[in-house]
C-alpha cells in the first residue's frame, strides 16, 4: 500500500477504464440468487464470460438502467435500480459495483417498493412512446429526489420531452 492512511483504513484504486473507451457492465444470472440486468440502454458492445455471465458495453454519453437483485436462503438482500449516464474517457466518474469504470448517477433507488416505482415510470414513459435513453437526465434526477423522500415523481409528459429536445438541439 502507498501512501499515508490512517490504520485500518484502505485506499481505494479505481481500475483503468477499458481500452476502447465504452462503459463496461458485468450482468449476472444465477437462478433464485443473482439477478443483475439492463432494464433499458443502447447497448454498443455484448461480450459472454460463460453460462452465468456477461459483459454489455454503452458509448460515452448513452445512458442505461441498471437492476441488481439477490437473495439468499431467507429472501432478498438486495434490490436496486441505478440510471446511469457513460462518460467520456479521462472525465470525473462515480463508482458502481459491476460498471467500469462507472459514470455519472442519475438515480440510484434500493429497496423493492421503491425499485418498482421507478420501473413503473419508466413503463410509463414507453407507453407515451418515448425511449428512457433519451429522456431528461434532470428528470431521472427528479424521480430520485423524489421516491427517495417517499413523495411521488411527477410523469414524464410528450412536451417535456419535446423542450428538452429543442434545449439540447441549442447546446444548453
Amino acid at each position: 500500500m502507498t501512501g499515508i492512511a490512517a490504520p485500518g483504513v484502505a485506499i481505494a484504486r479505481a481500475s483503468p477504464p477499458p481500452p476502447d473507451g465504452l462503459t463496461q457492465v458485468e450482468l449476472t444470472f444465477v437462478e433464485k440468487r443473482i439477478e443483475n440486468w439492463i432494464r433499458f440502454g443502447a447497448v454498443a458492445a455484448d461480450r459472454i464470460l460463460d453460462r452465468r455471465r456477461r459483459v454489455v458495453s454503452f458509448r460515452p454519453g448513452s445512458v442505461f438502467g441498471f437492476v441488481r437483485w439477490a437473495a439468499n436462503d431467507y429472501g432478498t438482500i438486495i434490490s436496486r435500480i441505478d440510471i446511469v449516464q457513460a462518460v467520456e474517457p479521462g472525465t470525473a466518474f462515480q463508482t458502481l459495483p459491476f460498471v467500469r469504470p462507472g459514470g455519472t448517477i442519475l438515480l440510484k433507488i434500493e429497496g423493492w417498493p421503491k425499485v418498482e416505482r421507478v420501473l413503473q415510470h419508466i413503463d410509463a414513459i414507453e407507453a407515451i412512446h418515448i425511449d428512457p435513453v433519451d429522456v431528461a437526465p434532470d428528470y431521472w434526477r427528479h424521480v430520485h429526489s423524489r421516491i427517495g423522500v417517499g413523495y411521488e415523481p411527477r410523469p414524464y409528459t410528450a412536451e417535456q420531452h419535446r423542450a428538452f429536445l429543442l434545449r439540447r438541439s441549442v447546446g444548453r
